[in-house]
């Protein structure tokens, strides 16, 4: 059964770009346009992975991990920040909420997949 990665971002071309890689590489995808989108599809399901960028409208990423690590389902569910925040005050507050990795935009697809591969399990 192929895992389950979310992807969470307000740009839908970026979305776009990111699904179509982790397609690519045999993973199941599901899509929200920002924190409050992504934490109302949160039902339960079985999600391995979360993709997630910091600057968003409604409920920016930083808050959505730290939001979604309290819901117990998803309480040890890994997240790679994949964002245009370089700083390392940044990171360290998306370390803080829960974040396993960072990847700066633009990004090469093999970079995130690389990423990906070692916080989904087989």
């Amino acid at each position: 059964m192929a895992k389950t990665i979310m992807i969470v971002d307000d740009s839908a071309t970026l979305r776009q770009v990111v699904s179509i890689a982790l397609k690519g590489a045999g993973y199941d995808v599901l899509e929200a346009s920002d924190g409050k989108d992504a934490l109302a599809r949160l039902t339960g399901q079985k999600v391995h992975l979360v993709i997630s960028d910091v600057n968003m409208p409604n409920m920016d990423g930083l808050t959505f991990v730290t939001e979604m690590k309290k819901l117990p389902a998803y309480k040890f569910t890994p997240v790679i920040m994949l964002t245009t925040e370089a700083g390392a005050d940044k990171k360290a507050q998306g370390q803080a909420a829960g974040a396993k990795a960072w990847v700066v935009k633009p990004f090469q697809p093999a970079q995130m997949l690389a990423a990906v591969s070692k916080l989904v399990l087989p």
